[in-house]
């Protein structure tokens, strides 16, 4: 009978932790079983660590508890693999408590507990516990060793402590590449590119997650160039990309519109990965969207085998972007169908959408089906979508009801959506209105007074005009130039009104005088360039 339950107790160790033996509650039967059994020949202590891993397999955490306290002798090997059962299914509190109870059974914790229970408190985001347990590894003379030490430094870069992170990677002996890794990851999330270019510099090996953090810090911060930049120098070095490394390069290149980079980074993808996943291929539909090209973002959706509500978003969004309002509610009524529920995101797209084209009672049909249907996904957002669609169809009586409709107070985004609305239709009166709404709440933004300016412009009120920008002025208001860009042999070009930084500034203004004289030359008939 004993070397029965050995092999059957050897057999339940070798389990997968992530399979399940048929079902959850058959596996909880079949552990009970097992626990009796152990009862029965007097084995439970020695088998006592892998019923608690099945226990916690079958998220009976409970029976997982009372085991625990039911043991007497447990060892560190024995408390370190059932801390780890715990974190691995999310009962990070549970983990903590255990933890805590390790004094009481004399048993002192190691660099491989430290290292398992700090991965709750990151979980948990706990600060203070992650000063206590850093605390914890200084008296026991622990927070030098790089385990412990590469966790310490992950857990307070992913808080967003970076100090302590510094200081932790500078106590750890012979930090490896998960410790710089981590504070590299630490410097970006505080948007400290210089120190995180120079660390990652310095780093005396990198393997691909090394690359894949600093594609992804960049590009999660805005740097985009840099993301791109480090995602060329990666492959040029040799290392393979993982399906983790191209949804965050696509979506560097998505941001600044380059459509050759990413279609060569869709080749590589194609190339290197054995299937696009589903995260790679919403990255693509996201990419083609916003790079205009509609007919790839349909193209790459409808190879998607596994759509998630993401992969809807996505592509309804990208035709709301690009003014095809009716296409984003064909998509959406598909979503529908397909029994996908939508979420706060699909909203939004759908109501931008119905704005850029003009469709209010459509745009009013879906605000109110969600209203009905799911009124837990309404934000913020999607009111003032509906006060910008109103306003800009010139339904300003509608858009101020709405307004006092509201079931919270109108912040400024609310009054300058109607704004915007009072440009499109030259209302004079009423953008004075709305602008006092606005300043009245934030006294110092320039975006409104820039908008009833161009209010004033469009009916030719230069004195309005004049007295607005003297205001701005006398206020030190100095307005951000917008951009432009346009891609060139893969390669994105900047240029700011008035701005002669570009290398061939001089070559660009000689071209631009010679399509002017051109034009001018049309417009009197002399056709230059034409057969005679």
């Amino acid at each position: 009978m004993k070397s029965t339950l050995s092999i059957l107790s050897k057999s339940l160790r070798n389990l997968n932790p992530n399979q399940t033996l048929i079902s959850s509650s058959q596996n909880f039967l079949t552990t009970q079983k097992l626990h009796a059994q152990f009862l029965k020949t007097g084995v439970l202590v020695e088998e006592s660590v892998t019923l608690l891993k099945l226990y916690c397999q079958s998220s009976q955490f409970q029976f997982a508890h009372q085991l625990f306290d039911e043991i007497p002798n447990w060892d560190l090997v024995s408390a370190t693999s059932l801390i780890g059962s715990f974190t691995r299914c999310n009962r990070h509190r549970d983990a903590i408590s255990l933890f805590s109870r390790l004094p009481f059974f004399s048993i002192r914790p190691n660099q491989f507990t430290f290292g398992t229970i700090l991965r709750s408190a990151i979980s948990l985001s706990n600060l203070n516990l992650s000063k206590q347990l850093h605390s914890l590894t200084i008296k026991m003379g622990l927070h030098s060793n790089v385990f412990v030490g590469s966790s310490l430094v992950d857990i307070y870069a992913k808080l967003g402590n970076i100090e302590e992170a510094k200081l932790a990677f500078d106590d750890t002996d012979e930090p490896n590449v998960v410790s710089y890794t981590a504070l590299v990851s630490g410097y970006l999330k505080k948007e400290q590119f210089v120190d995180a270019l120079r660390l990652f510099r310095q780093m005396p090996e990198k393997n691909v997650v090394s690359w894949n953090a600093f594609v992804s810090g960049c590009s999660q911060i805005g740097r985009n160039e840099e993301s791109v930049n480090i995602f060329v120098e990666m492959c040029r070095e040799g290392i393979r990309p993982t399906p983790m490394t191209f949804p965050c390069v696509l979506t560097a290149a998505s941001n600044i519109a380059s459509l050759g980079l990413g279609r060569s980074f869709h080749a590589l993808a194609v190339k290197s990965l054995a299937k696009l996943d589903v995260f790679v291929s919403n990255a693509l539909v996201s990419l083609y969207s916003k790079c205009g090209s509609l007919e790839d973002t349909v193209s790459v959706f409808e190879r998607i085998r596994e759509r998630n509500v993401v992969s809807w978003n996505s592509v309804i969004c990208g035709f709301a972007q690009n003014g095809k309002g009716e296409k984003a509610l064909e998509f959406y009524e598909k979503m529908r169908v397909m029994g996908v529920k939508p979420n706060s995101v699909t909203l939004l797209g759908l109501l931008f959408g119905c704005n850029h084209a003009g469709l209010v009672d459509e745009g009013y049909k879906y605000f109110n089906l969600a209203k009905e249907e799911d009124p837990n996904i309404l934000r913020a957002e999607h009111y003032a979508c509906m006060v910008d669609l109103l306003s800009r169809s010139g339904r300003f009586d509608e858009s101020e009801r709405f307004l006092k409709e509201l079931p919270f107070d109108p912040g400024v985004g609310f009054w300058k959506a109607m704004l915007g609305g009072c440009q499109i239709r030259s209302k004079k009166d009423l953008a004075s209105t709305v602008a006092s709404h606005i300043l009245a709440l934030d006294p110092k933004d320039i975006s409104s007074y820039v908008l009833v300016s161009n209010v004033f412009s469009s009916v030719e009120d230069w004195g309005s005009v004049s007295n607005i920008r003297r205001e701005m002025k006398e206020k030190g208001m100095k307005r951000i130039p917008g951009c432009s860009w346009i891609e060139i042999k893969s390669k994105v070009v900047v240029f700011f009104n008035g701005d002669r930084r570009h290398p061939k500034t001089d070559e660009i203004h000689t071209m631009l005088d010679s399509c002017l004289s051109y034009s001018s030359l049309e417009a009197y008939g002399f056709g230059v360039f034409k057969d005679s």
